[in-house]
């Protein structure tokens, strides 16, 4: 069945999962640390330690959500039940985030959003990891794994641009960013939009490739085998620091365009163009990738983000010139972020043309890690950023934007530029291309 192409329900149902999971997550990025502090009042440093304690505990879960799919066999596969039986309490957990109980005392408020916040990580992490681990699964067929990349994309585009620039008007309709019915409207909002296409993911998609592998296996000998799997290590730590230049993108930028720019209109357009571009990206990053490689891809777009960051303090006063250059800069990482998809399904044949065994779940549980742990170091340092609005403050926040983005950048470069050029072993007529991006596979 590895060889049965895929339908466009099938590739549609899959992109939107992203949609599903990333949705919810999104919003909780760009606006939990406004929620926590300007609406229910709680302490800044508080909110960023519940951030960074939550995500970084997520390591333990997210290895054995990983473990746990590679050893589930059930009559719905190895990752679909899990979508099957999280939709539901994640959309719940979603709207609970943004109901802290406005007369409880300040120690209460902090458990409540400890708790929910550390819960809703928890659900993400046993629906998320399986919907990475989903992909490989669906064909073995490179240019069928490009276009689910692909649809991935555009389904964590559609997740920010609605996680983002559509909670504005929603807060707007309730009285601004200080009133909490704006945040709980769009997190109900989201919730069920989430759980509609987390619910079609399970009722769409199918796992044709996979390994008859034993449900039983030693952990720690199988965790070492990852370690030494070099495009494996080369994904995490390319994702890691993504994720902490992501995570902090979405939790300043707001504070950025209020403090900075002092333009508040700027946040509509500033946050979706953090990953909003994906949506063309989509469609440009195939075609790049083919010509260029993964690796050389890469280096090229990191580059060309880096310069137009660096530009960006020079057009302050010119929001148009700002946003257009911004957004340029946006792309050029969204075409990363569209071959780290294809990175990470690619680490799967790597590892079984090294081990013998595919280990999907325990490879994207990896990974997942390295998003958790970025997002937290990421969202978390913005945090403890002075909150009062002063010189010092607007001085921090400007030089955090640009001069962390740029740092980040060229860290990524440096990263990718150990991604190994054979990934599998492959038919003489394959070794045309690297790791099959290959015109002819698109």
């Amino acid at each position: 069945m590895s060889g049965t192409r895929l339908r466009l329900t099938e590739k549609l149902s899959y992109g939107f999962g992203d949609m599903g999971y990333s949705l919810p997550y999104n919003m909780a990025s760009g606006f939990l640390l406004l929620y926590y502090v300007n609406v229910v009042g709680l302490p800044a440093a508080a909110v960023g330690t519940i951030f960074l304690v939550a995500r970084l505990m997520d390591a333990v879960i997210d290895m054995g959500v990983g473990i746990a799919v590679d050893r589930t066999r059930s009559r719905w596969g190895r990752t679909r039940p899990y979508f099957l039986f999280t939709a539901l309490p994640y959309a719940l957990l979603f709207v609970a985030t943004f109901a802290v109980p406005a007369g409880w005392n300040q120690t209460a408020q902090l458990a409540y959003a400890f708790i929910t916040f550390k819960l809703l990580g928890i659900v993400m992490s046993f629906g998320s990891i399986p919907y990475s681990a989903l992909l490989p699964m669906m064909s073995s067929d490179r240019s069928d794994r490009l276009k689910l990349g692909g649809m991935r994309s555009i389904g964590t585009s559609v997740g920010v641009v609605l996680g983002t620039a559509a909670v504005q008007p929603i807060l707007a309709a309730y009285g601004g960013e200080k009133q909490p019915g704006g945040y709980l409207a769009a997190a109900a909002i989201f919730s069920v939009l989430s759980m509609l296409c987390i619910l079609a993911l399970f009722r769409n998609c199918r796992e044709r490739v996979v390994d008859d592998a034993s449900a039983r296996f030693s952990i720690l000998p199988e965790i070492g085998k990852m370690l030494r799997n070099r495009a494996w290590l080369v994904s995490f730590l390319f994702c890691l620091v993504y994720f902490v230049r992501f995570g902090g993108m979405m939790a300043i930028t707001a504070y950025f365009a209020i403090d900075v720019m002092q333009a508040p209109w700027m946040i509509g357009v500033m946050l979706p163009a953090v990953a909003g571009m994906l949506l063309l990206s989509a469609f440009v990053a195939p075609t790049i990738l083919a010509r260029t490689g993964i690796r050389n891809g890469c280096v090229a777009m990191l580059g060309i983000a880096a310069l137009l960051f660096a530009i960006l303090p020079l057009v302050e006063g010119q929001p148009t010139v700002f946003l257009a250059i911004y957004i340029a800069a946006c792309l050029a990482t969204s075409v990363t972020t569209t071959a780290a998809f294809a990175m990470i399904a690619e680490t799967v044949d790597y590892h079984e043309a090294q081990f013998g065994v595919r280990r999907e779940g325990l490879l994207s549980a990896g990974v997942s890690l390295a998003t958790k742990v970025g997002m937290a170091l990421g969202t978390a340092g913005i945090a403890f950023i002075p909150a009062a609005v002063t010189d010092g403050a607007r001085a921090a926040i400007r030089w955090t934007y640009y001069g962390g983005i740029i740092t980040l950048l060229l860290a990524q470069i440096g990263i990718v530029l150990a991604w190994p050029n054979a990934q599998t072993r492959r038919s003489p007529d394959e070794e045309e291309g690297e790791i099959g991006l290959t015109p002819s596979s698109i």
